[in-house]
């Protein structure tokens, strides 16, 4: 059942994904054993489809939505039991820019491989970040921009993290007018294309792969 849950996030099948968890959890299966082999894993095949522009980002956000779904069921009693995501990551949007969608589906992404995400929303100053870095110790930060105008906003961020010298934090970049010898240029630790890359350039970085 573990299996037909991974297809139905894949397929994001939102009914079938909240059905198939309320089975499992009602047969006894652990709501970890259900994040690790059904959800994560299905959101991951979403990921590497898409990289293959086998599907595109409205599959996406439908497949992002099964797994919310199924993880409405679950994130209750993962808390009771005291289990949390082992890495926590911040994102937003930054300064002057208000396009969210690619910043949300890697906010989703990165939920799916198990990655707590703290979600600023568009228009973040780089203050706003360091500031949500400091207060959630987190080991990842994504800035995403879509206007060439809103880049400079991306250079001012990576500055601030650099000279603040949060060792532990990774910044990385993404957004359609961005490329890698931008991230090079500004110092930043890491660029994404797409999605999809997102959650392997993240768990590269925090050394899960």
């Amino acid at each position: 059942m573990l299996n037909e849950l991974l297809n139905a996030v894949a397929a994001g099948k939102r009914n079938d994904a909240a059905r198939l968890t309320q089975e499992l959890l009602n047969a006894g299966t652990p709501p970890q054993e259900i994040l690790d082999n059904a959800l994560v894993p299905g959101m991951a095949l979403v990921g590497e489809r898409f990289k293959r522009n086998e599907v595109f980002v409205p599959e996406m956000l439908i497949a992002a939505r099964a797994m919310k779904e199924a993880l409405k069921l679950l994130e209750p009693l993962l808390a009771k039991a005291g289990i949390k995501p082992k890495y926590t990551a911040i994102i937003g949007t930054v300064q002057g820019d208000l396009h969210d969608i690619g910043k949300n589906l890697v906010a989703m992404m990165w939920k799916g491989a198990n990655i707590n995400v703290i979600d600023l929303g568009a228009n973040v100053a780089p203050e706003k970040y360091l500031a949500a870095a400091r207060e959630h110790n987190a080991h990842i930060v994504g800035l995403s921009a879509l206007l060439t105008t809103t880049m400079p906003a991306m250079r001012a961020t990576v500055k601030l993290f650099k000279d603040a010298n949060l060792s532990g934090t990774k910044v990385v970049i993404g957004g359609a007018p961005v490329t890698q010898e931008f991230a090079n240029e500004i110092g930043a630790d890491g660029y994404s294309p797409d999605a999809g890359s997102a959650v392997d350039l993240a768990l590269r970085l925090l050394g899960e792969k």
